[in-house]
């Protein structure tokens, strides 16, 4: 009898890995937001917000988005009282560019969307960023770490330190929100 002996070739999938299916309600009180995203596809999905005890005139949201879900979170991101939402958003080829999506609630009647600009736009901040963005909400502000790359360094070595940008949602629903830099700094 011939013995046989099987070869299997593991390839790591850290991409799809960590990529699953985001499906999460996040509440301040009675009231929230639940947000889908098959997370299906690299390049683009379909991202789902439903809003939960708002008045009834707040309606679903859906839309495509250049990328996948990978967090959310939910806090009262401009002081008015009313909770707002953050959808973390990654793209890319290794889904190393991170982005946020914001839903500011308009006294739980209404939602109003906007997004994080841009960083590779920003004269002051692209400046040795190459992705690898983290985000976290403290204390009503968005907090965005991101190594940063000299000329030189490898794509696994960045080698000049972390930036930390902290961004204040200003404005309202007649002037339109926007995220500003509230401040920003270099960790060695």
């Amino acid at each position: 009898m011939k013995k046989m002996f099987i070869t299997l070739l593991v390839f790591p999938l850290c991409i799809n890995a960590q990529f699953a299916k985001f499906d999460s309600t996040m509440k301040m009180g009675k009231v929230g937001y639940r947000v889908i995203c098959m997370n299906k596809n690299l390049g683009k999905n379909m991202l789902t917000i439903k809003p939960e005890g708002f008045e009834k005139d707040a309606r679903e949201l859906s839309f495509q988005i250049p990328g996948r879900v990978k967090g959310a979170e939910i806090d009262d991101l401009n002081g008015d009282g009313y909770p707002d939402a953050v959808i973390y958003v990654y793209s890319g080829r290794n889904s190393e560019f991170g982005t946020a999506y914001c839903f500011a609630s308009q006294e739980n009647k209404m939602y109003i969307p906007m997004i994080l600009p841009d960083i590779l736009l920003d004269g002051k901040f692209k400046e040795g960023y190459k992705g690898y963005d983290e985000f976290q909400l403290l204390e009503g502000k968005l907090m965005r770490t991101f190594p940063l790359y000299k000329p030189d360094d490898a794509a696994d070595k960045p080698s000049g330190g972390k930036r930390v940008i902290m961004y204040n949602l200003i404005g309202d629903a007649n002037t339109r929100f926007e995220f500003k830099v509230l401040r920003s700094y270099i960790i060695n």
